[in-house]
């Protein structure tokens, strides 16, 4: 049976993970794929952990595992971690946030499951989905960053940074991931790339965006860190 592991990178996220995670327990995945969650505290001043307990008291019979930074590290530094301690045998990640639908995880799972595809992006800029209306500037930088990955990938993606990015799991835990921060996107996506006759597909999701005040925590100065990263990871550090 193939199981989906699911990789929820947490920090100061009181107000949401918990709905996130009922959101991931009613998710029914096609073709029985099973789901474990594997949730990483990036050492939170909230009541992340709380929240997470909360849940695993109400649900004990859910596949999920914890574990927590002694020192927040950063969205990259959590997930390297959920990619050792996942054991499925395809991974992707859900921020703990309402920013994607879970119940879209099919969408990503049918060409896989379908023998077409080996990683699959879900697209905020395709398809005919609902797409929260937010920040000009942050929908620009995007196309730039998309537009510079390309160049160097040779892929095609409309959307390289992405938080739905459905992987083989062999593939992802055999790429030696460096990036601590939001560098995680480029970084993962140059190395991917590189791949000898790796199968990437593209497919559209819904995008419900957070705003600052509601908790949104990239910034311009990331968006730099990802165009540093696209030209190490693509040219200094091939």
């Amino acid at each position: 049976m193939i199981k989906l592991s699911v990789l929820v990178p947490a920090y100061n996220e009181e107000a949401t993970i918990y709905q996130v995670l009922e959101k991931l327990k009613s998710v029914e995945l096609i073709g029985n794929v099973t789901m474990e969650l594997v949730v990483v505290n990036d050492a939170s001043s909230d009541g992340t952990e709380n929240e997470v307990m909360r849940f695993r008291k109400a649900f004990p019979s859910v596949d999920i595992s914890y574990t927590k930074h002694p020192q927040n590290r950063g969205k990259g530094a959590a997930l390297h971690t959920g990619i050792q301690l996942a054991s499925g045998d395809y991974i992707i990640v859900q921020d703990a946030d309402l920013e994607y639908d879970p119940r879209e995880f099919n969408l990503l799972l049918k060409p896989v499951l379908e023998g077409f595809a080996d990683v699959v992006y879900g697209s905020r800029f395709m398809g005919g989905h609902p797409r929260r209306i937010l920040f000009f500037w942050h929908s620009i930088g995007n196309k730039i960053l998309t537009f510079l990955s390309n160049m160097f990938t040779n892929l095609n993606l409309t959307d390289m940074e992405t938080c739905y990015k459905l992987f083989r799991a062999d593939l992802l835990k055999g790429l030696e991931l460096r990036e601590k921060r939001f560098g995680f996107e480029p970084e993962v996506t140059a190395k991917i790339s590189r791949i000898p006759k790796v199968r990437i597909y593209e497919i559209g999701v819904s995008y419900y965006g957070r705003t600052y005040a509601e908790g949104k925590k990239i910034n311009w100065k990331d968006g730099f860190r990802a165009i540093f990263c696209i030209l190490k990871y693509n040219i200094w550090s091939k």
